[in-house]
Order: C-alpha cells, then structure tokens, then sequence
C-alpha cells in the first residue's frame, strides 16, 4: 500500500468588489482547520485602496520543514509526469529549493505587475491553497480498490439553479414536440 502524504488540494481565487471584513472570513477558516478538515498550505490577500495603495497579507500552518518537504513532493510530481523517475527527482530538489526560499515560482514583481494590476483600487483578492484534511483516507482507499480520477468538480448552488433552467427548458421543448406530433394529422 502507497502511504497518502497529502489530500486533495484546491486553490481559491476570491475577488471582493466591495470589502467589508470583520473577521468573519479568518474565525471560518480558522474553524475548519482547529477541526482538522483542511489545512491552510498558502495564502495570499491582496488589498488595494480607493487610491491604489496595496497592502497584503500571506499566511500558512506549514513551518519551514514541512514547506520544504512540501516544495519537493509536488516538485517530484510535476518532475515525474515531466520526465518520469530522472524528472522526479530533479523536481523535488528544484521544488525543496524553491520552498525553503519561498519562491513557489511566481515572481514577486509578476504578483505586482499583473495580479496586483488586475484588482480595481478599493477591492481585493485572496489566493489560497488549501488540503482537504478529511479526504486523506479516502483517496488511498479509492486507490487501494484501483481507482483512477476520471473528473471533479465543485458544484456551487448557483450551477445546480441553472442545470435545473436547462432541464425545464428541455422538458418543455420535449412536450412541445409531443403535442405537434399527437396533434398532427395522420397520413
């Protein structure tokens, strides 16, 4: 049996055209990883104010040891599918390099230029990377039965509302053809 490392991993990409925080986002995510459920692995809120002046905010609950371990799995991961047993372990050596320097690979001045550009003045953004704790063991028990990740996905309200409309409107256009086609004369 292959040991599980690490959960699943989901980046967040959060845009807040109008922030008004109390620390009602901190005491959820703070929450959620007392509990066990995930772990924060990086977080990056960036701030712009109604003049353009920046402030941010990184965070993580990884100290230095694990950051490094850290950098250098996903750094054999990317090596390995890049170029199989050579590939992986030059990817966890560049990727234990990077980490220790915490240089996850975007340059400061790309995070200035672009992210930082992108984001309105008075709005903000917040970039986390975050394990999902809880599904450690069952993603080593859907491996030990032979299974592969064939799709996922987060399904929001939002998207189940719309796959509702589209189902309605199909129905509807169902019917439509069936009262033609009972309502139609024979031949």
């Amino acid at each position: 049996m292959v040991e599980v490392m690490y959960g699943p991993m989901q980046l967040l990409v959060v845009g807040f055209s109008d922030p008004d925080f109390h620390g009602q986002i901190r005491r959820a995510l703070g929450s959620v990883m007392e509990k066990g459920i995930v772990r924060l692995i990086d977080l990056q809120f960036v701030y712009k104010d109604a003049d353009g002046n920046v402030s941010t905010i990184e965070a993580t609950q990884l100290d230095e040891d694990e950051r490094i371990r850290f950098g250098a799995a996903i750094g054999a991961l990317i090596g390995l599918g890049a170029g199989g047993v050579a590939g992986a372990r030059r990817g966890a050596e560049a990727g234990a390099v990077r980490a220790a320097e915490r240089d996850y690979g975007i340059d400061e001045s790309v995070i200035r230029e672009e992210v930082i550009e992108a984001i309105p003045s008075d709005s903000a953004a917040a970039f986390l990377l975050i394990e999902h704790l809880w599904a450690r063991d069952l993603k080593q028990s859907l491996r030990d039965a032979g299974g592969t990740l064939v799709v996922q996905g987060m399904l929001e309200p939002e998207t189940l509302v719309a796959a509702g409309a589209a189902l309605r409107k199909m129905v509807e256009s169902a019917d439509a053809e069936e009262r033609k086609r009972v309502a139609a004369p024979a031949r």
